[in-house]
């Protein structure tokens, strides 16, 4: 049985289907940063004038792909998998609801 601790890991990791074109979505291991909720809602509330790149960076930090993470790899990344951003949004934003409903 997993023992509970009041102060969550910083980062926890989390599998997101990135869209591709004309095939199947292909599976990513992230590496997230954990947020409370007072940090999500801050979070959530402040990303309409922000880039999706921006955005991405604040929530991930570390993937598992042969490309070494960083700006310019995110920046392709989302140049040539135009729904990764949107797709790795939504599983940052259910995986941290999830694990405040104790889920």
């Amino acid at each position: 049985m997993a023992k509970l601790t009041l102060k969550a890991s910083p980062t926890f990791q989390a599998k997101v289907g990135i869209p591709v074109a004309g095939g199947a979505s292909v599976d990513v291991l992230f590496t997230f940063k954990h947020r409370t909720k007072t940090e999500l809602v801050e979070f959530v509330s402040t990303r309409a004038d922000k880039t999706d790149e921006d955005s991405f960076l604040d929530m991930v930090t570390g993937w598992d792909l042969e490309d070494e993470f960083g700006p310019d790899a995110v920046k392709l990344l989302l140049e040539n998998y135009i729904g990764a951003a949107v797709a790795t949004y939504e599983v940052y934003k259910a995986e941290l609801v999830k694990a405040k409903s104790g889920n």
